[in-house]
Formats: C-alpha cells, sequence, structure tokens
C-alpha cells in the first residue's frame, strides 16, 4: 500500500491548498488507474488532505506537517516522511470551486 500511494501523495504534498476561507476546492488526481477527489484545508501548520478513491469509495485522510504525513487510508493507518514521497509527473486538476 506504501508503494502505491507514497507516490500519489507528493503531487498532495507539495501542493499549495486552493481554498475559500468557507469552502476548500474539490481537486482531483489519477495514479496507476485510478481517479482520487480531494480537498487540502490548513489547521495551524499542518496541511489536512481528506478524499475518496473514486471506485472503490475508500477514504483517505492524511495530515500534512513539515517532515511528516500521518494519517488513514481505508482502515489502515499511514506514516512516512515527506523525504520518501517521489512527485508525480501530471499535475492536479480543480473539479470544481466558486
Amino acid at each position: 500500500m506504501k508503494k502505491f500511494f507514497l507516490p500519489a501523495i507528493a503531487l498532495l504534498a507539495f501542493t499549495p491548498a486552493i481554498a475559500r476561507a468557507d469552502e476548500p476546492a474539490t481537486q482531483r488526481f489519477e495514479h496507476k488507474g485510478s481517479s482520487y477527489s480531494y480537498t487540502v484545508t490548513r489547521v495551524g501548520d499542518v496541511r489536512v488532505i481528506s478524499g475518496v478513491e473514486e471506485r472503490t469509495g475508500k477514504p483517505f485522510l492524511l495530515r500534512v506537517g513539515q517532515h511528516r504525513v500521518r494519517g488513514t487510508v481505508g482502515s489502515q493507518q499511514v506514516s512516512f516522511a515527506l523525504r520518501d514521497v517521489a512527485p508525480l509527473t501530471k499535475s492536479a486538476t480543480t473539479l470544481a470551486s466558486r
């Protein structure tokens, strides 16, 4: 799971949050045939990425700190260093914004 999800998280970890104060914009990316939609919010100095794998409906919630990413993917807990994250080749797209 870690090898599959780590490259995908790179885009999320290094992409600035595109959000309004009251409602974050939903963004979307594809990785290895799976599509993910997510929102990014900031809580203090931590970015919170919450989303879902669109085909299976498996949710994920990741807290991106200065050096580590922690959270859950489905019911599995994940934790890894940001230095272990490899960037995606394509950028994220915005599904909807106001």
